[in-house]
């Protein structure tokens, strides 16, 4: 797999396309409306709302950019298989430095809105723990140069 690769359920490539879908057409003409409404008030220059929607239009376009380059590289697939080794879509419980965490090993866009830390495959703590099974002891070495023990707990695929 290269580097620019994203797991994402099948739900979770769903909810994006139609995100996608949704900002594309309705969400850009809706905000090229406003920005036209404020224009017409006149002085641009002291103009809150058309400032204001300006922005918004710059939001929705970086949103449009993330989701296109996403979904052109996503790989869609069932839910890793509960085997208890760690893979893109786990819910990891780990020890790191002493201290019990629980995350989603891959994309942020496959927990949705879940309040679930999450952690990229790419990242060096998920390049650590990547393959290994529960009972494992790894480490990784930190951007600060700092070695970092870890012991995998669970690994369970994320169910949503």
């Amino acid at each position: 797999m290269t580097e620019n690769v994203t797991w994402l359920t099948q739900e979770a490539y769903d909810r994006l396309s139609a995100e996608l879908e949704q900002l594309s057409g309705e969400g850009r003409t809706e905000i090229a409306k406003r920005i036209e409404a404020a224009r017409e008030e006149g002085d641009l220059k002291e103009n809150g709302g058309y400032h204001a929607a300006k922005e918004e239009q710059g939001k929705i376009e970086a949103r449009i950019r993330v989701l296109v380059e996403l979904l052109r590289h996503a790989v869609v697939g069932e839910a890793p298989p509960d085997d208890g080794v760690v893979e893109a879509g786990m819910v990891v419980t780990a020890t790191i430095l002493g201290d019990e965490t629980t995350f989603l090993l891959g994309s942020r866009e496959i927990a949705g809105g879940a309040d679930l830390d999450v952690y990229s495959e790419q990242s060096p703590l998920g390049q650590a723990i990547l393959g290994k099974s529960v009972g494992d002891k790894t480490s990784y070495t930190a951007p600060n140069g700092r070695s970092i023990e870890v012991e995998i707990l669970a690994a369970k695929p994320y169910t949503g």
